[in-house]
């Protein structure tokens, strides 16, 4: 099953985390103009910090507009939008005693917003800035009239709560909104190294099939021939010995030439969309009765601990052919007495299979599943890799166990909700 699709990228969410943090700060920033300005505490250059928290405003409008176009968002506009903050803080600052006021330190909110979610190189240019903003406002700002105010102790009060609040806001934004924007870009990343994965497979069944394609299409010339051979042998022998060897042998030939033409089937069936609904009961017992025609000498006990009725599914030739490598699997360890379970839950339809083989063992457990793998003497490794691509694309997933009292436990999940190939209950 494929992972589920952000509806937006890291990019975009986080350029919206952003104009919230803006908002926020936009707001403080305009409260506490606004507080200065009724109460006349302070004597500030009204009309320049309005113009600045406007331009402020007007930024937020335009980016929250721009995120709501298609166009996606790169890391040179993030890094932009990070600049335009700290200009505006400069500029904010510039008007309000510059290296003085107690907001000085927020220029660190930018720069690890920068650190958590940008490459280092936009990093170390918004360091460059700030520090530039921070140097300037060392040299060249706007003084502060003090003289209004009477006691010293009032302005040391207010500054000290000025820095306390600074350090609140910075302290909640960082540990809110930049470990969120941090978050997202670990998702993405995880997510593309899903579809990378994801793509790998694709192009190994790609192969797998291609060859299977031209195998199936030789194979059709020498299996006439013996099944005609086959025939003529046991119209000469008339050995009873012989006769049920041959009948044996025609039998396997007749299999082989018949799942060469599902094959065939199959495509056509899968271009039709054409899919037979039957319970989950039904489904299991047709794969067991063609399963045991093809392996004749193994032995099983079929048990269904599901409680109410089984449920309805449709499923896809590949998946049938994914529960028949799991059983070969199981009858390859040990064909005697297979334990063969059907259970379902709301969610889920499960089936297990039990061998009382050697089990897995612990140093290749990782392997189990790759391509061309095998803890056979025989065979090419390419069954359970499969089976395992199948049913992740019908939304389940296949997992082996070593059983406690010994042997293999092999479940196969599959969903009973609708889609995947899957009806509805």
């Amino acid at each position: 099953m494929h992972a589920p699709t952000q509806l937006l990228s890291a990019s975009r969410q986080n350029l919206w985390r952003l104009t919230l943090i803006r908002i926020l700060v936009l707001a403080a920033q305009a409260g506490s103009v606004g507080f200065a300005y009724l109460s006349d505490l302070l004597p500030l250059p009204w009309l320049p910090l309005s113009i600045t928290l406007g331009f402020s405003a007007l930024l937020c409008a335009f980016t929250g507009l721009r995120l709501k176009g298609p166009w996606p968002v790169t890391e040179q506009e993030y890094a932009v939008q990070l600049a335009c903050d700290l200009i505006i803080h400069s500029v904010l600052l510039f008007y309000a005693g510059g290296s003085t006021n107690p907001f000085v330190s927020y220029y660190l909110v930018p720069l690890t917003i920068a650190a958590a979610t940008l490459p280092w190189l936009y990093s170390m240019a918004l360091s460059g800035l700030a520090l530039s903003g921070y140097t300037a406002l060392l040299i060249w700002y706007h003084p502060l009239d003090l003289h209004g105010i009477e006691h010293e102790a009032t302005l040391i009060s207010l500054h000290l709560f000025g820095m306390w609040l600074n350090f609140a806001l910075s302290a909640a934004f960082i540990t809110f909104f930049v470990v969120k924007m941090a978050g997202a870009l670990r998702r993405q990343d995880q997510l593309q190294a899903e579809r990378r994965e994801e793509g790998m497979r694709d192009q190994q069944l790609l192969a797998v099939a291609t060859q299977a394609a031209g195998a199936a299409h030789e194979l059709g010339t020498p299996l006439a021939t013996m099944s005609v051979l086959i025939k003529e042998l046991r119209q000469e022998h008339q050995n009873p010995l012989l006769q049920e060897d041959l009948a044996v042998l025609q039998e396997q030939v007749q299999l082989c030439k018949q799942s060469l033409q599902q094959l065939v089937r199959a495509a056509e069936a899968d271009r039709r969309q054409a899919v037979h609904e039957q319970t989950a009961r039904e489904w299991l017992e047709s794969v067991l009765r063609r399963w045991h025609l093809m392996r004749p000498e193994a032995s099983y006990r079929f048990q269904v601990l599901g409680l109410g009725t089984s449920p309805r599914l449709m499923p896809p030739t590949d998946l049938t052919q994914a529960l028949l490598n799991l059983l070969n699997n199981a009858a390859d360890a040990c064909p005697d007495n297979l334990d063969i379970t059907l259970n379902w839950d709301a969610q889920w339809t499960r089936l297990s299979i039990r061998d009382h083989g050697a089990g897995v063992p612990l140093a290749i457990a990782e392997q189990l599943g790759r391509p061309f793998f095998t803890t056979k003497g025989k065979g090419f490794g390419l069954g359970l890799f499969l089976s395992q691509a199948s049913v992740t694309r019908a939304g389940g997933t296949v997992k082996l166990y070593n059983h406690e009292e010994g042997g293999t436990l092999t479940e196969l999940r599959l969903p009973r909700a609708f889609g995947a190939g899957f009806g509805p209950i």
